[in-house]
């Protein structure tokens, strides 16, 4: 299935042509690394534009991060994280990219898309769970796992002034409800701009309940 044409930017995506190209490199990458190690579902290939590139590149002006570390779990096909690197190099060059990912196959993808894509990023091919503190000053993961786990990787983490970005999908309400048994955060809630029925967390100061 070929990825689709229209890859036109929405009025909140302001980039240069030079990063809306890397964007849909990147896309071009997803689609021929695609079938052998299975990216995203192949069937989301035909509106990869949306439901991947712009719903991950929506999280960019969630944060000021420039000059400081970005990490995004599970990173896989590099939505959020690589989407993210490639807007930071033209908008906030100074900031630096940790993408996680504990498939290998994954991991080589990553680090062959960034090399491709002239954006520099750190590959780390672990689990979360494994991997020494970050430190990191903004943490994203998207289709992940769920929020009360996600509270836990960016626990261990974010620095203390952190912040957490999470995109959730209809079952937001309830995710964020089992969330708030087990930490106790600030959370602001922000409406998807690619999903009517996503919702994303922005979480500060997260800490056990």
């Amino acid at each position: 299935m070929e990825v689709e044409d229209g890859r036109s930017l929405p009025d909140w995506l302001d980039v240069s042509r030079e990063t809306h190209a890397r964007l849909c490199d990147l896309l071009a990458m997803v689609a021929k690394w695609n079938p052998a190690i299975n990216l995203i579902s192949q069937g989301s290939l035909s509106t990869a534009w949306q439901r991947h590139v712009l719903d991950s590149a929506q999280l960019f002006h969630l944060t000021a991060a420039n000059g400081g570390l970005w990490a995004d779990f599970g990173s896989g096909a590099g939505f959020p994280g690589l989407v993210l690197a490639i807007i930071a190099a033209e908008k906030a060059p100074d900031t630096r990219f940790a993408l996680v990912e504990s498939d290998r196959r994954k991991a080589v993808f990553l680090k062959q898309a960034s090399r491709d894509l002239g954006v520099a990023t750190q590959v780390i091919c672990n689990r979360m769970e494994q991997v020494d503190p970050l430190l990191a000053d903004v943490v994203t993961a998207r289709a992940l796992a769920p929020l009360p786990d996600l509270c836990g990787y960016a626990n261990r983490h974010l620095t203390p002034a952190g912040v957490a970005i999470f995109p959730k999908g209809g079952r937001s309400d309830r995710e964020l409800a089992l969330a708030q048994k087990a930490w106790e955060f600030d959370c602001q809630t922000i409406q998807s701009l690619t999903d009517p029925a996503g919702a994303i967390f922005v979480l500060r100061n997260i800490r056990h309940a």
